[in-house]
């Protein structure tokens, strides 16, 4: 059976941010806190039984809410991913949002949702993060009112479900950004390379120098975006070490079921699936976390963070959506749910696939 506890993680501008922990049978322990709704611990035994925490993330409330400049774990909204300009236009009105990335608007801005704290509910084994986003918060028109469920099943699954309704016609698009390293948190670059990576996508949205959509998709095949067939990423990132920030679209997708999105294997034996109803997915290797030659991020356990030290899977409408009419649609109305579901399964099992090399 699985368990949840609940304790204190401190508190934030008077209100207490609480820590959830569930626990499998089979040893899954997966820990989430209120505020940013952020996965902060999830530990997972390897195939010898050696537990380790796969992601990477802070020990302590003040480290989230002042040093994860690089979303670690987040529940990331109003509109993840990029909006190029900074601006948009609804029905002849025009939007503009903060620019917090160059010209552009990132992460739902400068206090986006992963910088505050969410409301909690508990019913059975699940976990409900709900946030009243008001209208004009950060630019965005219309109240939008979001839940997120947290749910960890018996066979060492997280399931996640976005929810969403608005009072005016608006932009939006959630995601989580964990950042993930199987061989451990503190692992670093030289394990992050011997991750084998399936993702079914046979396509990528085209981007310009600073990571905005042109509206093209560009096929994968034959370039060092193809993991149709698992590949290590060791032999594709040591040819081209600014690899990868870059919005993969799902093959065959269907948004009224669970589409397989990817499959992440390491040596240790621990593995991670993906599964998501969302037509893209963000994959990103950690290329803006600090080089080697800087000061490290520090971590959970005192660990330093590095560029490559771990990959993301961010399931999620294409970026920059609003401004392509072939992309599609992150406009939502009053009346209709914006519903974002995602699957996590973590395996300890070594599977050996056939890896094909770049």
């Amino acid at each position: 059976m699985v368990t949840l506890s609940e304790e204190s993680f401190g508190s934030f501008e008077g209100d207490l941010v609480k820590k959830y922990t569930w626990k499998t049978p089979s040893g899954l322990c997966l820990s989430v806190i209120s505020y940013g709704a952020i996965i902060q611990s999830i530990k997972v035994p390897d195939k010898n039984g050696i537990y380790k925490d796969i992601v990477l993330g802070f020990d302590d409330l003040q480290s989230y809410t002042t040093r994860n400049v690089p979303y670690l774990g987040a529940a990331v909204g109003r509109c993840a991913n990029r909006i190029g300009g900074a601006r948009f236009k609804l029905d002849g009105v025009s939007y503009q949002l903060a620019k917090n990335i160059g010209e552009n608007h990132l992460h739902g801005g400068v206090r986006g949702f992963d910088k505050v704290n969410w409301r909690s509910n508990v019913s059975g084994k699940k976990v409900t993060f709900s946030y009243f986003s008001k209208d004009g918060e950060e630019g965005y028109p219309g109240d939008l009112l979001t839940n997120v469920t947290y749910e960890v099943l018996e066979d060492n699954s997280l399931h996640v479900k976005f929810l969403a309704t608005t009072t005016k016609k608006t932009v939006v698009n959630l995601t989580n950004h964990s950042y993930f390293n199987l061989g451990g948190h503190e692992a670093g670059a030289e394990e992050l390379y011997d991750h084998v990576v399936t993702i079914n996508a046979d396509r990528i949205t085209e981007t310009d120098s600073e990571s905005i959509p042109t509206g093209k998709l560009i096929p994968v095949g034959g370039t060092a975006f193809d993991f149709r067939v698992p590949r290590r990423l060791a032999d594709v990132m040591e040819k081209k070490q600014d690899l990868f920030d870059d919005n993969f679209v799902i093959t065959t997708f269907d948004n009224k079921n669970l589409n397989f999105v990817s499959r992440v294997e390491h040596p240790t034996g621990r593995s991670l699936e993906v599964y998501s109803n969302q037509p893209g997915v963000q994959f990103y290797t950690a290329n803006f976390l600090p080089k080697p030659s800087e000061q490290a991020l520090v971590g959970k356990s005192g660990e330093g963070y590095r560029r490559h030290g771990a990959f993301c899977l961010e399931t999620q409408n294409y970026p920059d959506a609003i401004h392509h009419e072939n992309f599609p649609s992150a406009i939502l109305v009053p009346g209709d749910v914006y519903e974002h579901i995602v699957v996590y399964k973590f395996g300890s099992e070594l599977v050996g696939p056939t890896v094909v090399a770049a």
